[in-house]
Parts: C-alpha cells; structure tokens; sequence
C-alpha cells in the first residue's frame, strides 16, 4: 500500500500512423505526460481502459495474463507496421483487485486471456518510450462496454477510484473528437472542422465542472447533437467518463489541446501530481 493517492489520466491516442509522425505536436505532449507519471506519478500498476475494446452491453472484460503480447489490429498499413514491439506485461494481482471492485457494485466481468490493442500501445509508445522512459510496471487492459451508455461507464470509473489509494493509475486512452468520415473527407484540404473546436471546448468545461456537478454535465453533453458530429460512435470518448468517474472528488484539468482537421487530441488529468 502507498500513501500517495495517484492522479486519474485521459490521453489522446492516435492510430496506426501515429507511432511514426514523432514530429506531431501530441507525440510530444504524450512523451511530456509520460515523464511526469514514471518521474513524479510513480504508480506500481496501471489499468487502462481502450477505446478498441468493447466487452457486452452490461459486461467488462479484462486481461488476466502475465504475457500479454501486442494485438495489431488495424488493416492495410505497411508490412513493418506489424512487426512493432512494446515490451510490456500483465498482472493477476491487479487484474484481480479491479474484478474484485467491479463485482462489489454488480459489474459482471469476464476474465480473458488477450493483448494490448494499439488503442493502448500506439500512444504507449509515444509517453513510455521503451528505451528513453520505460513504464516497468504491469499494465491490465480493460474493456470499455459494449454500449454508448456515458453514465454507466461514468459508475465504473466510481467503483473503481479506491485503487488509487494503492498505487495504482487509472488511465483512459481514447480521443476527445474522433470523427473518421471526415477526416478522410479533409486529408486534401487540411481543415479543422468547426465541432473540433467547438465540442472540445464544451468537452472541457464539463470535464473541469466542480466535482459535485461533473457527472451530470458530462452525461448531459453526450445528449447534444455536437456530440455526434464530434463522435459518430461514442467509444472514443468513454474512456474519458471512465476516468471522470474514477476522479471522485478530484478536479480535472486539461493539459493540453489540439483540433486537428476532425480529432481532439485533449489530454485531461484528476487530481495533483
């Protein structure tokens, strides 16, 4: 046990291409983020939850398994893509107090043997660079639901806030504006859509709500019509309730933003470092 209460994080992860464009200004800010949690965050495990895996409507998964290798679940990029390595490693212990916690506020959870999705290892890259600023400690995917229900992952994140008390970081990888159609749609162009600057900036203001009002803003957001222009589909955007939830009673506050064509690619953090 630590005495440390650690922080909540949501990071903006980008895809496939993204481990390669070390140039981007977000490739930067994840490294900045990365330091701060390895140098001055220190958590003895980390439970991320991703945007790229969905379990059943009112069911978590989450991975068991000490070895976890990656998952290269994307299709179409070129062949090296798929030969990418980020050290990393699971853990039963924590996977463990995570179903334990969960089961206690009747989440029903399936444990699973399975990889890191690039939902998390693209922007791992990124934050914990093997070589300049390992993570070495294990990491424990967890699903998302497989439902667009902001709310009930909001209460996931409560149920689970008390782990931070035992060192261990809660993180949400996902985007704060994923809206794929159109950024296919301005790859030629480059224009940044009027809703990335708009529902990010709502996006913020719910997120930085005095606690006791936070929940309810933020659901209320996911009810306005930007909020499907910003997200066709809303699986980028829960790993964010996810963490606001698992933040209790802590503020949040935005680190940094940046709309690019049709993406947020906001950072977010709960409580002090």
């Amino acid at each position: 046990m630590t005495s440390k209460r650690m922080p909540v994080y949501f990071l903006g992860i980008g895809g496939p291409n993204f481990m390669e464009d070390k140039q981007h200004p977000a490739y930067h800010k994840l490294a900045e983020t990365g330091l701060e949690i390895t140098q001055k965050v220190q958590p003895k495990a980390v439970v991320v939850f991703s945007a790229h895996w969905k379990g059943g409507p009112s069911t978590i998964q989450i991975n068991v398994v000490e070895k976890t290798d990656l998952i290269y679940d994307f299709y179409g990029f070129p062949p090296h893509y798929y030969e990418y390595d980020y050290p990393n490693r699971g853990s039963m212990e924590v996977a463990s107090r995570v179903i334990e916690k969960l089961s206690t506020k009747g989440i029903d959870v399936e444990p699973v043997k399975r990889g890191l999705d690039h939902g998390v290892w693209v922007g791992f890259l990124a934050a914990f660079d093997p070589k300049k600023n390992p993570l070495n400690v294990p990491i424990v995917e967890v699903s998302i639901f497989g439902s667009e229900d902001s709310d009930q992952h909001y209460r996931m994140g409560e149920a689970l806030q008390s782990l931070r008390d035992e060192g261990i970081l809660i993180v949400g990888a996902g985007m704060a504006v994923h809206n794929l159609r159109d950024y296919r749609a301005t790859l030629a162009s480059g224009k940044t859509m009027p809703y990335a600057y708009t529902f990010d900036e709502a996006l913020k203001e719910v997120t930085t709500a005095p606690p006791e009002a936070r929940r309810s803003k933020m659901e209320e957001l996911m009810k306005q019509p930007a909020a499907r222009e910003a997200h066709p589909t809303f699986e980028h955007i829960l790993p964010l309730h996810v963490a606001a939830g698992a933040a209790g009673d802590d503020v949040g506050e935005r680190l940094w933003t940046l709309p690019e064509r049709s993406l947020s690619w906001a950072q977010y953090r709960f409580g002090s470092v």
